[in-house]
């Protein structure tokens, strides 16, 4: 796709900078590969107006380097060591640098939607604030709410929030009419919503890496995830998730023999299945809300992509 090639060549031209280490280290993420799959909702979204709209290729940029910016904390708040393949950048040069990193894509991003005029600053500003505010809740936990609602509304803040302005952005700058943009903002945050949801599924019942990382790792390092949240919450009586409440109940499950029943008994529970009934849920809130829209091959993707998130946890 001519849009998808352009934002990679405007990628790399917003990432170099004047000291060739920052350019190095800017890179690094980005070379590292990616779907791109935020521009890919620009793009789609952008034909229910001009799809050629010059500054879309922009506006796919921005979304893109605030996403990337976003991995480099995320890793230093995880502590990951591998990220797309290939070592983190703050297991390469240090939490510090890699705080820096981003923080420098953070701004050139601002910088390229200052050049889209004051609204796209002011819906950047605020997406970021969401994201941050998302980061926030899964650091401090869920306190004295609901643990359910809590994980829902960190994935709201740092997954979905970003795709809603996909929605918005695709909108507002191919032209199309403020009813049609407001209605993908509200289907691309519900598809973003659903699509990380699924991939809380695919960590436990995937039997291979196509989740990006080796089934269980969420299990084994204590992330609280949809399935496993709903088993705890549970007062089912069955032996097998009694025995699962047990396990789950001491936090990561780090002992080789401790994972391999805990996730066989996840992937036989009736929380998995009521997990894939929410994600399911979400998908075709999603797929409700282009109801509005002009029936054309847009639709017909966006529409196609809720079909993707119910086959992928299947």
């Amino acid at each position: 796709m001519a849009h998808l090639a352009s934002v990679e060549d405007r990628l790399r031209e917003c990432v170099e900078s004047a000291d060739p280490f920052v350019s190095e280290a800017a890179k690094h993420l980005m070379e590292a590969g990616g779907k791109r799959f935020r521009p890919m909702l620009v793009a789609v979204c952008a034909h229910f107006g001009d799809p050629a709209a010059p500054e879309l290729v922009d506006a796919s940029t921005v979304l893109e380097l605030t996403h990337v910016a976003t991995l480099y904390h995320d890793d230093v708040m995880d502590e990951a060591l591998v990220r797309r393949g290939t070592p983190s950048a703050n297991a390469r040069w240090g939490n510090s640098l890699a705080i820096l990193v981003g923080d420098f894509l953070f701004s050139r991003a601002a910088e390229l939607a200052a050049g889209l005029g004051p609204d796209a600053v002011r819906i950047q500003a605020q997406t970021f604030a969401q994201l941050v505010h998302g980061q926030i809740a899964e650091t401090v936990g869920p306190r004295d709410a609901d643990p359910v609602e809590h994980h829902l509304k960190v994935l709201d803040g740092k997954t979905a929030s970003l795709m809603a302005t996909c929605g918005t952005f695709g909108g507002m700058f191919s032209g199309a009419s403020p009813a049609v943009t407001a209605a993908l903002t509200t289907y691309c945050e519900t598809l973003g919503l659903a699509f990380q949801l699924s991939d809380d599924l695919l960590d436990i019942s995937s039997e291979s890496t196509e989740s990006g990382k080796t089934p269980g790792t969420d299990l084994r390092e204590g992330v609280p995830t949809l399935p496993v949240l709903y088993a705890l919450a549970s007062d089912d009586s069955d032996p097998a998730a009694v025995r699962l409440r047990q396990i789950l109940a001491d936090g990561p499950v780090t002992d080789d023999a401790l994972h391999a029943e805990a996730l066989e008994l996840l992937r036989d529970s009736v929380a998995l299945k009521r997990a894939r009934e929410t994600v399911r849920g979400y998908a075709e809130q999603a797929r409700a809300q282009l109801q509005g829209l002009p029936r054309n091959a847009a639709r017909d993707a966006l529409e196609s992509l809720c079909d993707v998130i119910a086959d992928r946890i299947s």
